[in-house]
């Protein structure tokens, strides 16, 4: 692997460990250096941090709490 990526990757432990549990990156890297990019993108999918998983997850919390509401409501009762 290039020096320069290793130190990128040093930089960012999160792509570091997302290396790591991918180990086919390492491969991807030495031979095309300029997927840096590309393994941006895909660690972001892997961590769950785009937009729609993050939309996703607050839809997911929302329906845990209406759900909450309704349950509180019923005891009430």
């Amino acid at each position: 692997m290039n020096r320069e990526i290793y130190h990128y990757l040093q930089n960012r432990p999160e792509l570091l460990h997302f290396v790591r549990m991918n180990p086919v990156w390492y491969r991807y890297l030495a031979r095309e250096p300029n997927r840096v990019t590309e393994i941006e993108a895909v660690s972001k999918q892997f961590y769950g941090k785009t937009i729609p998983q993050k939309l996703d997850r607050l839809n997911h919390r929302m329906q845990m709490v209406g759900m909450l509401l309704q349950f509180a409501e019923s005891m009430k009762d």
